[in-house]
């Protein structure tokens, strides 16, 4: 690999030839990505745009028409197989580690005083028990005993390959872009109290607490095992980090609780019905005034229809069923509909200084929901 992942005292670091298969999966993505994806393009201009608008008399719509005229289409269905084979692969050469390594946590080198707060009655939601999200076996949330951290363990270094090191070598891009973008429109605030939803193993909730050292950051899952990882994780770097088992649908904490309520990469793994109940939790958690920030998935008419389709591939291939949904759904509106003064979909420049093998992606432009409750 270009880069290499940080070598926290949690990461299930592999051995030679963990890492030659991981390198291979890897390597193999980047070259799917450059090399066999761009081909789609020329699939579609070439025979499955012309095929479509001869049989329905008109071209392709939107990325409903395009989907119906390109998984039809040879070179697409090669693609979409081996970009389905590098995942389950990815995952496959990851648990290897952990699974040599053992699925209890390691002792922490460096001490922090956050903490950690599990349930063992949460029940955790069906939008996420009833597949396995992104492939993960198990997913997020499967655990074999009281110390189990292997999710954790498979998600922290199974995200690494998958982004091909993109959101730098701590996994951490999202949360600094978040931050990034509160400490420049927001220059003015120092939140005392954080609230990161849906935050697995804390890799975008940490840089937060590096950020506002005085603050009290929270971080909270359904998921047991990545709460165990991101609480021994972030103990061994001395970042602390409050991490309890919660669903954000309907928390614990009391009305006015926080200044600042972020997300990344979490809403799109809900449901329609959860979103709003989130929403509504988000304005009743937040103190008057506060800012809420979810980066995620943008709407698919910002994009031409081609592109709408290729983006849409986890959806139907990846297990990430409601990741098409939301992309129709209007999230600034429906802020508004539960109590938000103000709301807006924004874009923000990727914060990470890491880069995929290449350079395949050296900058990215990340959606993020932007709400304000009244004063």
């Amino acid at each position: 690999m270009t880069q290499s992942q940080f070598a926290h005292a949690a990461l299930a670091t592999p051995i030679h030839g963990e890492a030659a298969r991981q390198d291979f999966v890897r390597d193999f993505r980047l070259h799917l990505a450059t090399r066999i994806y761009p081909g789609n393009r020329d699939a579609y201009a070439r025979r499955a745009e012309p095929a479509f608008r001869r049989n329905q008399g008109a071209p392709p719509r939107d990325r409903h028409d395009v989907r119906r005229a390109m998984t039809r289409d040879p070179y697409y269905q090669l693609w979409s197989c081996m970009q389905r084979a590098s995942q389950e692969q990815m995952w496959d050469s990851v648990i290897d580690s952990v699974e040599r390594i053992g699925a209890r946590p390691p002792r922490p080198t460096h001490t922090a005083s956050g903490t950690l707060t599990l349930d063992r009655d949460l029940a955790v939601p069906r939008y996420l028990s009833a597949r396995d999200i992104h492939l993960q076996p198990g997913g997020y949330h499967a655990e074999s005993g009281t110390e189990d951290v292997a999710a954790g363990a498979v998600y922290d270094r199974g995200l690494f390959i998958y982004s091909m090191g993109a959101l730098g070598s701590r996994n951490e891009d999202l949360g600094l872009t978040t931050l990034d973008y509160f400490q420049k429109h927001y220059a003015h605030r120092t939140p005392e109290r954080v609230l990161d939803l849906g935050c697995k193993i804390g890799n975008s909730t940490l840089p937060w607490a590096r950020a506002f050292t005085k603050a009290e950051v929270h971080g909270i899952d359904v998921a047991a095992p990545c709460l165990r990882y991101g609480h021994t994780q972030a103990a061994a770097l001395g970042v602390p980090v409050h991490f309890t088992q919660a669903n954000a649908e309907a928390t614990s904490f009391g009305t006015g609780s926080f200044d600042v309520i972020v997300s990344h990469f979490f809403m799109h793994e809900t449901s329609r019905t959860a979103i709003r109940r989130i929403f509504a939790e988000c304005h009743w958690l937040l103190k008057p005034g506060g800012i809420m920030l979810h980066l995620d998935i943008g709407p698919a008419a910002a994009a031409e229809p081609l592109q709408a389709f290729l983006e849409e591939w986890e959806v139907h291939n990846n297990n990430e069923q409601f990741m098409g949904e939301i992309r129709d759904m209007d999230l600034a509106a429906l802020a508004r509909e539960v109590g938000f003064a103000a709301a807006h979909l924004t874009k923000h420049s990727s914060q990470s200084s890491g880069q995929a093998a290449d350079g395949y992606i050296n900058f990215l432009q990340w959606p993020i929901y932007v709400a304000e409750k009244s004063p």
